[in-house]
């Protein structure tokens, strides 16, 4: 698999680990800087900008999902897959995400492929479906730092008065983490997505 182990077991610890004792409050000053570990999908955008809400418009994608089964489980299925399959790895790791009891919980997660012409559509075993998600416009709010509750709910908070603002609908909300823990805490990548109505 060409070194792609070592990545996967740090994007594993990415999103499976929270980090409860930082908090939005606590934004460095430091000028934020997305730090790449792994190739983007084909014509995707860069990560960003950071701590501000921009729309921004993706080309349709392919990629491996699993339904949660928490979030450690569900990387491993990933792993599995994409490992049995010689699937790179790309960033970033995509969760999507549904309101329970008014916060975000991940509902399942993507490892998305390089571009439409990789791997195969269809179910792949009982927990992987291998599917072509269409193009999306999406408002995103991005930010360096954990992928924590208070995190989450401070760029939520932030997508939806700029929904209000521009009167748009989120049909669904996504958060995307991008970095291994061997890129520090505070420097690491995350980007939490509503999807537009179309």
């Amino acid at each position: 698999m060409r070194k792609i182990f070592p990545l996967l077991a740090g994007f594993a610890l990415l999103v499976i680990t929270s980090c409860a004792q930082h908090s939005p409050s606590a934004v460095a000053t430091q000028e934020a800087r997305y730090t790449s570990e792994a190739e983007l999908p084909k014509g995707w955008p860069q990560p960003g900008p950071f701590n501000e809400v921009s729309r921004k418009k993706y080309p349709a994608y392919r990629a491996a999902f699993t339904e949660s089964g928490g979030r450690t489980r569900s990387f491993w299925t990933l792993f599995r897959h994409i490992k049995s399959q010689d699937i790179p790895m790309t960033a970033p790791v995509e969760m999507v995400m549904k309101e329970e009891e008014g916060e975000m919980g991940m509902i399942g997660m993507g490892f998305l492929y390089q571009d439409l012409s990789v791997g195969e559509l269809g179910a792949n075993g009982k927990k992987v479906e291998v599917t072509d998600v269409p193009a999306l416009n999406v408002l995103s709010y991005a930010w360096m730092g954990p992928n924590n509750d208070q995190w989450v709910q401070a760029a939520r908070t932030a997508l939806e008065a700029e929904l209000e603002r521009r009167n748009l609908t989120a049909t669904s909300f996504r958060l995307f983490g991008y970095n291994s823990p061997g890129v520090p805490r505070a420097k690491r990548t995350h980007e939490l997505q509503a999807v537009l109505a179309e």
